[in-house]
């Protein structure tokens, strides 16, 4: 009797169960089929109307195809970073002096320049591996100037506490920080109406190309010594007779460490470098303005494309230095200065340079503990001891 009960009761469950089934399925069809239906109508309408061609409509452009495409004003915001802040009023930030007004001059041949040109927010700021750039440069050359140009105007407020590395470079007398303003110190230049026209901001790497604009503008005004702000100084440059640079590879004369005398050879070469600069100018090749520049110039100076060959007797007064003067570790192998097992190699490698190279380009966001014993850690702690010392846990 029971299990009568229970085989009746089953059957029916199960009866109950498909019809539920089958009456799903038959609803996911219509809908899929109304779905489908709607998709293709939708489709149509967006794509296509026969009213297009039946009422003979001339249409709008399409977006993509027009000759005309909405774009941000990337050119207005290069000037604006370049020009002034909003935030330098907002916040009463105090700006550091402009190069050009200051009482405190570059001395002429005997300078030491670094370029930021990161479009800051009003507040003048370093990070450790800049400010050790910095400080290996006044070390090593303590009876240089050695002037930090900021190409967006920044400075100081009382709201605001200075970086590690901006207070571990105060002790250095040697060391000025300066605004610039690229129009300004433009004038009266040969590169005057290159940056007027503003074919600079529109290129795509802006920051770089500023960079390039402004090493080879500052050596043409005062003479000296640029340096990139991912080096290491390690030897004084009233050692080495002026006129100068450091080979990446057998084909390119690097930008990274570049010296002119103020009025002799080096200013013509640089004069020469300004408007090579402007002539070939090309906002989309990160390294045309940069090392290409000063590579064509010697080129043709020396007569020839092989670096190795670009001696001071045959480059009329000017010395490319071989590449373990100042890039002794490819950029392919920058890894050797963050990784402790690779030191030792590193430190021997670099033990006749003038200058370290690092490639912060590609190195930026490696992190070294302080108590690593990497390269770079070991080379920072002798050359740029404040700064390293200012770091924190890691440099």
């Amino acid at each position: 009797m029971v299990h009568s009960v229970v085989s009746t009761f089953m059957k029916q469950h199960f009866k109950y169960k498909l019809f539920i089934s089958l009456t799903i399925i038959v609803i996911v069809i219509i809908i899929s089929i109304c779905s489908n239906g709607s998709e293709r109508m939708t489709e149509k309408y967006f794509s296509n109307h026969v009213n297009i061609e039946e009422h003979n409509i001339q249409l709008l452009p399409d977006i993509m195809t027009s000759m005309r495409k909405p774009y941000p004003d990337m050119e207005g915001m290069a000037r604006r970073c370049f020009s002034n802040h909003v935030n330098i009023e907002e916040h009463n930030i105090q700006l550091l002096p402009d190069i050009m007004t200051a009482t405190r001059k570059p001395n002429l041949g005997k300078s030491v320049f670094f370029h930021e040109t990161s479009c800051l927010d009003g507040i003048a700021t370093l990070n450790a591996r800049q400010g050790c750039a910095i400080e290996s440069a006044a070390l090593a050359n303590p009876t240089w100037d050695v002037f930090v140009l900021f190409a967006s105007p920044v400075g100081f407020s009382n709201n605001t506490e200075k970086a590690p590395a901006l207070r571990a470079l105060e002790s250095y007398p040697n060391v000025h920080l300066r605004n610039v303003n690229l129009w300004t110190y433009a004038h009266d230049t040969p590169i005057s109406s290159f940056i007027d026209n503003g074919q600079l901001f529109k290129s795509k790497f802006l920051n770089s190309h500023t960079s390039d604009f402004l090493r080879y503008l500052s050596l043409y005004k005062w003479g000296g010594t640029y340096l990139d702000l991912d080096v290491i100084v390690k030897k004084s440059f009233d050692e080495i007779e002026p006129n100068y640079a450091g080979a990446e590879n057998l084909e390119t004369v690097a930008a990274g460490l570049i010296n002119f005398d103020y009025k002799d050879v080096g200013h013509k070469i640089a004069k020469l470098c300004l408007n090579e600069f402007q002539n070939r100018f090309d906002g989309d090749n990160w390294g045309n303005n940069g090392p290409g520049v000063i590579t064509r110039v010697l080129q043709n100076i020396c007569q020839t494309y092989n670096t190795v060959w670009m001696t001071r007797a045959r480059c009329k007064g000017f010395t490319v230095f071989p590449m373990s003067k100042v890039y002794a570790i490819n950029f392919n192998y920058w890894p050797m200065f963050f990784e402790d097992n690779f030191s030792e190699l590193t430190m021997d490698l670099t033990n006749d340079s003038i200058v370290v190279h690092v490639w912060n380009k590609l190195s930026s966001d490696k992190r070294l503990p302080i108590g690593s014993q990497a390269a770079y850690t070991l080379l920072a702690a002798k050359y740029c001891p404040k700064v390293f010392k200012s770091s924190g846990d890691f440099f």
